[in-house]
Order: C-alpha cells, then sequence, then structure tokens
C-alpha cells in the first residue's frame, strides 16, 4: 500500500515529510485552499511523486505547473470533463521532460457521502490512470471527515484507486479491517492530509511517522 501527504505548503516542512519517504507528496494550486501553494518546491527523492491538485482550473495554468514543478501527476478535484483529462495528458506543450518521465498520471476526483452513482466512472476509465475517492463536504477537500468505505463494495472497475477523505490515526483499525475486504481489491494508496495538521498546509512530522509505522499495511 502506497501513501500520498497532500497538502504540502512549507519548505521545510516538505524536506521533513520528504524524510519520511511517502510515495506521493500532493501540492494544492487552487486560490480559495488554505493550503494553496506557492513558491519553490524543494529537490525530492526520486521515488517521490509530486502531485498538482487542481480545481476547475483552466488547462493553460494546469500546464504551466506541470513545466514549472516537474509534476508526475494531476489530480483533478472538480468538474473536469474526460475531454479535459485527455487535453491535459497530452497538451503539446507539455515539457519532453514531464512526458517522458514521468508520463504525466491523472488522477481524477469523486466525492462520495452515503451513495454514489459509479456510471459517472465510465467516460473517465480510458483517459484517467487512477480515481481517488474523497469525502463530499463544504470544500472540495480536506473536509476532516471519512464517508462511508462500504460504498465502494459496488464498484465496478478494475482501475487503482487512491482513498482519501479525514484519514487520521484513529481509522488504522478502521482501514485495517477495510483491507480485508474485497471493496480494497483495487485500492492502490492512502491519501492524507488535514488530520496530520499542526495548521494548514504544515504537517506534524511526529503523527505521520507514527501512523506509517502503526499501520500494517505500509510494512
Amino acid at each position: 500500500m502506497k501513501l500520498k501527504v497532500c497538502g504540502m505548503k512549507h519548505s521545510e516542512n516538505i524536506i521533513e515529510v520528504s524524510k519520511l519517504k511517502p510515495d506521493y507528496m500532493g501540492f494544492i494550486f487552487y486560490d480559495k485552499s488554505p493550503r494553496n501553494f506557492k513558491g519553490e518546491i524543494s529537490e525530492l527523492p526520486a521515488a517521490i511523486k509530486k502531485v498538482g491538485v487542481f480545481v476547475n482550473s483552466s488547462i493553460a495554468n494546469v500546464i504551466e505547473k506541470v513545466n514549472e514543478y516537474n509534476l508526475q501527476a494531476v489530480q483533478l478535484h472538480g468538474e473536469e470533463t474526460p475531454e479535459f483529462c485527455r487535453s491535459v495528458k497530452f497538451h503539446p506543450r507539455l515539457k519532453q521532460r514531464a512526458i517522458l518521465e514521468s508520463q504525466l498520471k491523472i488522477i481524477k476526483v469523486f466525492s462520495i457521502k452515503n451513495n454514489f452513482n459509479f456510471e459517472l466512472l465510465k467516460p473517465y476509465e480510458e483517459i484517467c490512470d487512477y480515481f481517488l475517492f474523497d469525502t463530499k463536504g463544504k470544500y472540495p477537500g480536506g473536509n476532516g471527515y471519512t464517508f462511508d468505505w462500504n460504498v465502494l463494495k459496488n464498484y465496478p472497475s478494475t482501475k487503482a484507486y487512491f482513498l482519501s477523505g479525514g484519514i487520521g490515526l484513529e481509522e488504522i483499525e478502521k482501514l485495517e479491517l477495510f483491507f480485508k475486504s474485497d471493496a480494497s481489491t483495487f485500492c492502490k494508496a492512502i491519501d492524507v492530509n488535514s488530520k496530520f495538521e499542526v495548521k494548514a498546509g504544515l504537517k506534524d512530522i511526529e503523527i505521520l511517522k507514527k501512523f506509517k509505522k502503526s499501520a500494517p499495511f505500509f510494512k
């Protein structure tokens, strides 16, 4: 099981989190988010994939950020269409480095509360590399509470997905049970954010360490 730490913002904190060797680090490029990222990303180990998070952004802005930060993946958290996803993935202005080294991955987010219409996934199956399931709430992400994971028992696809939404230390036991169920068959990664923060964008290193060490599915 892979780990994604999202909502990174502060340079020194980015370096400290990178020492924990998460598989993905997420940087939010959304002006309305308190975790909106600006500035430079410190040099990260090659094994850590940089993910840019966007919400109903323009294609031009997404491509600009991919090129500027050499992002390996784009996470689309809004109402982006399959055509939008395709335009980003194969955009002619993508730098060759981004294309050759990372084959830019597209992660499309879908928000869930107590139920979900999985038919919505079908148009995205061909173009998106991963799905991400988050909690439907007031904000596009970082709402701080989980959705009913039992909904994923009805997941009809074989495409790998990320599990997100309010996951913290107190969810370890619940996650252990989830990973024993058929619903978790195609779960590729756990995405964490607000439950590990001192404040928006600043991650608590000790709590992250404890989570990674205590959770058997990371071993």
